[in-house]
């Protein structure tokens, strides 16, 4: 078999990348030997196995066991392609069940390197039940709160890439691997091969990164750091205000005016560190130069949240974390750009999800990553933090045929059903329930140059038949000022 590059590297040697000299400890499930020739006494089965065998050292296409990636213990799985193309067979089924298990047991992260050609036709229908094993066995595994993260490896194909490499939370590739459900010699004779790769599996937001050999233990220790598991982890700190380019850094106000660190006035959010950046000893924005001034009436509000040099999502995740994962994608075939998903490790260490809005209209791909990372984050026990700037969701046709209205009731759920923590700064546009989908009901804060709105004031202008010459009547008739929704009792504090 062939081993020139990371992506058909064998089983033992794909560990040895991510473990390095923290080595590994391989385990076996108990012997359950197979009849003659297999379930279906296929004639040549067992020869076949023999050769495999002996040409790659390995019992089975998988093995499994326990090992440390960076300073992260986990339970690790390796597909072995070259016996039987890492075709999954009842005794392969014996060693993921098992690993799965193992980590359950453990309390570990598990973290499968997949490499395979889907079920082992050899085995016939015996074979295929085996992805009914590992779906179970991956369930109790979710339901324990444990992470899966899926390395998939050339090429990652069948009921293989269906269950261990697609259901895992997190999904790598490496770059140029073959992934997707058709394997090579199943697909129409005239399938874009693009679409079966790692690259287009990201482009539909299938896979999360498409990850270089060399950088793949950083990777896969930094997701191991932020998923966990994790215990009674305190609520995401307020972001710190950022100035708009060419103004001072401003001070946070709070909801009772008193000039302290934003969430740090009444009903703030439980250890919230508000205020702080992703650096120990980084200054809070109370401390940071005079107050910016609140806006006077609706219609400046409005402008200030669509200034083109406000900061933007991009820039405050900047400035929060120190590491950054991105979730890529709604597992739905469609990506969202103007919609941020992910993971971060901030100064201190300390986990966060991130849903982070960039001043589009949002779609409904946008919405259903943004459910999937509220939800990951929840099972997982970790804080999350919403960043609001949209001036709504997207009402085209498209966006409606994609199902808008559903994704939409759908992120509304995750967060009222999250019980994680979820903290919201509205940095920009607050456009109606495009913008409240994703806003904690107790824990919202806003900046100076935010607004929001149960309309857009021109919208609502036109609603009412008005002229356009008193939009700025009806912006302030709506209340959408940072100070309004605090004292409507929306939000909780305002920051800079």
């Amino acid at each position: 078999m062939p081993d020139a590059g990371p992506d058909r590297a064998t089983a033992r040697k794909a560990i040895a990348l991510l473990t390095g000299a923290a080595g590994f400890t391989e385990h076996r499930p108990p012997p359950s030997p197979l009849p003659p020739d297999g379930p279906l006494g296929w004639a040549g089965y067992d020869a076949a196995r023999e050769r495999a065998s002996a040409r790659t050292g390995e019992e089975e296409s998988v093995l499994y066991g326990t090992g440390v990636v960076g300073d992260r213990a986990c339970v690790l799985l390796s597909f072995e392609f070259g016996f039987l193309g890492g075709s999954l067979g009842r005794q392969t089924g014996d060693r993921l069940a098992a690993a799965y298990e193992l980590a359950l047991a453990r309390r570990l992260p598990l973290v499968a390197l997949v490499a395979t050609g889907g079920s082992r036709m050899q085995e016939g229908m015996i074979a295929l039940t085996q992805l009914q094993r590992v779906a179970a066995a991956s369930v109790r595994l979710r339901a324990a709160g444990l992470p899966q993260i899926a390395v998939v490896r050339d090429p990652t194909t069948g009921g293989g890439w269906a269950t261990v490499g697609a259901g895992a939370d997190v999904v790598l590739a490496l770059p140029g691997a073959q992934v997707g459900f058709a394997g090579s010699r199943v697909r129409p004779p005239d399938a874009d091969p693009y679409a079966y790769s790692a690259e287009g599996q990201f482009e539909a937001g299938q896979v999360d990164a498409v990850v270089p050999a060399d950088e793949l233990t950083a990777a896969v220790t930094h997701w191991l750091r932020a998923l966990g598991p994790h215990e009674d982890l305190p609520a995401a700190p307020v972001p710190r205000a950022l100035p708009v380019a060419g103004a001072p850094v401003p001070r946070a106000l709070s909801a009772a005016g008193t000039g302290a660190g934003a969430g740090t006035g009444a009903g703030a959010a439980k250890g919230s560190g508000a205020g702080t950046g992703p650096g120990a000893g980084t200054p809070s924005a109370a401390d940071s130069g005079p107050a910016v001034p609140l806006p006077e009436t609706g219609r400046e509000a409005v402008a200030r949240a669509r200034d083109p040099r406000r900061p933007r999502a991009e820039a405050y995740l900047a400035d929060y974390f120190a590491v950054r994962l991105p979730l890529h994608g709604d597992r739905s075939g469609s990506t969202d750009p103007g919609l941020l998903c992910g993971f971060g490790l901030r100064g201190d260490g300390q986990p966060v999800a991130y849903v982070a809005q960039c001043g589009t209209p949002t779609r409904p791909a946008g919405y259903r990553a943004a459910a999937r990372t509220i939800r990951l984050a929840d099972r997982l026990g970790v804080p999350v933090l919403t960043l609001i700037d949209t001036p709504g969701a997207a009402n085209d046709a498209e966006a409606e045929r994609a199902g808008a209205g559903a994704a939409i009731a759908d992120t509304f759920a995750a967060v009222a059903a999250a019980r994680v923590p979820v903290t919201t700064l509205v940095i920009g546009e607050g456009g109606s329930g495009g913008a409240l989908a994703l806003a904690a009901p107790d824990n919202t804060h806003v900046t100076v140059d935010s607004y929001f709105s149960v309309i857009a004031p021109e919208l609502a202008a036109a609603i009412l038949k008005r002229p356009p010459s008193e939009t700025g009547a009806t912006a302030d008739q709506l209340r959408l000022r940072p100070q309004d929704l605090v004292d409507l009792g929306f939000a909780r504090s305002i920051v800079g």
